[in-house]
């Protein structure tokens, strides 16, 4: 061994190749000295609880344990500090089945939290947070995280009004470090936290916990540039459990599998973990030999990882890369992250753990989308409790509309950030796999993407929730507005979204969108509306548009014929193109009418506006109430704006959005043309509050936001100087 550096590298690969040899009993005995339990493949051994669900004598259908002893110690992480690893993994199953039953009493996102348990039992076990952040990704695996941080009592409240949000939230707990509800945030906020205490002369851990569905994002890579340049201990905890969308599996362009390359390329990775296993015994033995051996040895291991791996992504980007590991098993978890965390020196670390979304619940594991987000349940069954009388929903509403354009135009493509079954593209994916585009969760990609499609003449659909296109802004103007490429962005969620709280709301596109020149923005009023704007954005070949909808369900055939008067007897399966940038009246004043009010929504609160006119007129036979659709933000409809304004002393603007929106627009266009000199008409547009909503049913939060139709019929009688009550002020 102590010739040329060739001979060296050869006799060692021949000792090494003959350890292999060891038997395993071995290799487990070692580890066992070295106080590591025993691993056999890169996966381990379990030895776990159940973790699958039980059927309780005499029960029907799944239940758990019919006690939670060493949950019911956890106040805080500090009283797991002295659980043996056998105590660790029965709280990693009171812990996954008290997840279980909470979400099954308020709804909200089961399948991610489940498939962390073991790992949030690991991380608050062997770091000591919240001094060590612990930072997590999207943060809608959260729910095991805080139970063990002293919360469990108000799980019940989870996603309610006055309750604990469904996302980490920094002042909800001393524990969120770092709030989310958004991608691919957590290891540039880990960063920047592990710089920060060296600055400050700390000797803490920073630890980012991300999913294979987040670092899909372009901000991670951004990060972990940086990391190894900065070099930070920063540490990393790469969640792989191949749900890149949602839901994976949606048929695409790419076929069924997770989105991307990325996913493939950590799938070939865990496919080699026996050679991960070799190298993990090769490193241990390698302890046992003099300082020559473990030179050399260390030189044949770097020559072998390139052989078969070529090293990984991450070690070339700077981190050290550890797995994968099984994120399930706690026997291996715990030892790995306790070496991890005393390492010396501050090279970042990324540890690449594989589970399984909707661990340990039968139902989850087999449904698509791995009970990613569900509503009230029931645990024994897995039965979701759902109205199936409701009317369909927009997105639905809108996938329909979508398929029956392109089954007769094959130019029509369809793009998705991740959210298929969020915005319906799952459905037209079914029908058109070729033409459907999942591109992860990069929407600043899907957006130029989309634009790259135009050029070369198809019709691109870039379907995002309005929160998330927040994400893309540059790339809507820089690459579709100023280059006039007809794209057509569909936001979702447009409004507020209920129980996901203010990191999902769609409150600001009309704001961030109506400043951008050359883009059609319109918002249905309604399911009817919504087929002929999709028709309509279909049709603009020339310009970008923004097609706008909120959450949930439409109206249904008896509201629209009592709400709008449109005599249907069923509801019309395809719709017409409208003229862009023209309103439509939905009722007008009685010509007998003193007293004259104008309400001119754009979006769904028209239905509320049309409860508030009648109102209003019932309450006092002088006043008179029109209620117009303004349908389009931009091209404003200016003839019908002028209209109102002339007919009416007071002109009311109704909108789901915030505070530079549609009524802004309407109020710059009144102030340049004179409308308001003479102090005749009076106009109060009605917008969302300057504040974040927090969760609550979507009714709660327009009440909170003054925008039901008693806030508008208040708004009206206060203008007109009459006895107003319920108002206020929208600050």
């Amino acid at each position: 061994l102590a010739g040329s550096s060739q001979r060296s590298a050869c006799v060692m690969r021949l000792v090494v190749l003959s350890l292999l040899g060891i038997s395993v009993r071995f290799a487990n005995g070692l580890q066992t000295a070295w106080g590591a339990a025993p691993t056999v493949t890169a996966y381990g051994s379990r030895s776990l609880l159940p973790a699958v669900a039980m059927q309780a004598p005499g029960a029907v259908g799944y239940s758990g344990p019919r006690g939670t002893p060493l949950l019911d110690i956890v106040k805080t992480p500090l009283d797991m500090k002295a659980f043996t690893i056998s105590e660790l993994k029965q709280l990693a199953h009171e812990l996954r089945w008290e997840t279980i039953n909470a979400v099954s009493r308020t709804g909200g996102h089961l399948g991610s939290s489940l498939g962390v348990v073991e790992l949030t039992v690991a991380l608050h076990y062997v770091f000591n947070a919240p001094e060590d952040p612990i930072i997590w990704d999207v943060s809608h695996q959260v729910y095991p995280h805080k139970i063990l941080t002293g919360r469990r009592d108000r799980m019940h409240t989870l996603r309610q009004a006055g309750g604990l949000s469904g996302f980490a939230k920094r002042s909800e707990s001393e524990y969120d470090v770092f709030g989310a509800g958004h991608s691919t945030t957590s290891i540039s906020a880990g960063l920047g936290m592990a710089v920060a205490h060296d600055l400050r002369g700390m000797a803490r851990n920073s630890v980012a916990v991300i999913g294979d569905g987040a670092i899909t994002g372009g901000m991670a890579y951004e990060a972990m540039n940086n990391a190894a340049y900065l070099n930070s201990r920063v540490i990393v905890v790469y969640n792989d459990n191949e749900q890149v969308s949602l839901p994976t599996g949606t048929p695409s362009a790419g076929g069924t599998v997770p989105a991307g390359s990325l996913s493939a390329y950590t799938s070939r990775l865990i496919a080699s973990k026996p050679f991960q296993n070799v190298r993990d015994i090769a490193k241990s033995i390698n302890k046992l030999f003099p300082a020559e051996i473990q030179q050399a040895n260390a030189k044949f291991d770097e020559y072998a990882r390139g052989m078969v791996s070529g090293g990984t992504l991450f070690e070339e980007l700077g981190f050290y890369y550890i797995g994968p590991v099984d994120g399930h098993d706690i026997d291996n978890l715990v030892p790995i992250l306790e070496n991890i965390r005393d390492r010396g020196g501050n090279q970042p670390v990324l540890l690449h753990i594989k589970t399984e979304k909707g661990y340990g619940y039968p139902p989850a594991e087999a449904a698509s989308d791995k009970y990613h987000g569900v509503p009230k349940f029931d645990v024994a069954t897995g039965r979701k409790f759902s109205n199936p009388t409701a009317p369909a929903s927009y997105t639905s509403v809108f996938a329909d509309s979508l398929i029956d354009i392109a089954a007769v135009d094959r130019s029509v493509v369809a793009i998705t950030a991740a959210m298929p079954g969020g915005t319906g593209v799952d459905k037209f994916g079914r029908r058109f796999p070729k033409r459907t585009f999942d591109v992860g969760i990069a929407e600043q990609h899907a957006v130029t993407f989309a634009a790259g499609l135009a050029v070369e003449g198809l019709k691109p659909f870039c379907a995002i929730y309005s929160t998330f296109m927040q994400r893309a802004y540059d790339q809507v103007v820089h690459d579709c507005a100023i280059q006039k490429l007809p794209v057509r962005f569909i936001l979702d969620r447009a409004g507020l979204v209920g129980n996901d709280g203010p990191t999902h709301h769609g409150s600001f596109d009309l704001a961030y969108l109506g400043c951008i020149p050359g883009l059609v923005i319109c918002a249905p009023s309604d399911e009817i509306e919504l087929r002929h704007m999709v028709q309509t954005v279909y049709e603009l070949d020339s310009v970008p548009s923004a097609l706008r909808y909120p959450r949930g369900s439409a109206l249904g055939l008896n509201a629209l014929n009592d709400l709008f008067g449109y005599g249907l007897e069923k509801i019309p399966e395809r719709g017409t193109a409208l003229p862009v940038g023209k309103g439509r009246v939905i009722r007008s004043a009685p010509s007998y009418a003193s007293r004259r009010v104008a309400i001119l929504s754009i979006g769904t609160r028209l239905a509320d506006s049309v409860t508030a006119a009648r109102a209003l007129e019932k309450g006092d036979s002088d006043i008179g109430v029109t209620v117009a659709d303004a349908r389009f933000m931009k091209p404003l409809d200016s003839t019908l704006i002028s209209k109102l304004a002339s007919e009416h002393e007071v002109l009311i603007t109704v909108e789901e959005g915030s505070i530079g929106g549609f009524g802004s627009h309407v109020l710059h266009f009144l102030s340049l043309n004179s409308f308001l000199d003479d102090g005749k008409l009076k106009v109060r547009p009605m917008v969302l509050p300057d504040k974040y909503i927090e969760a609550a049913s979507q009714k709660e939060q327009y009440e909170e936001a003054g925008l039901t139709h008693s806030f508008i019929e208040a708004t009206a009688l206060k203008l007109l100087s009459r006895d107003a009550v319920g108002i206020i002020r929208q600050d």
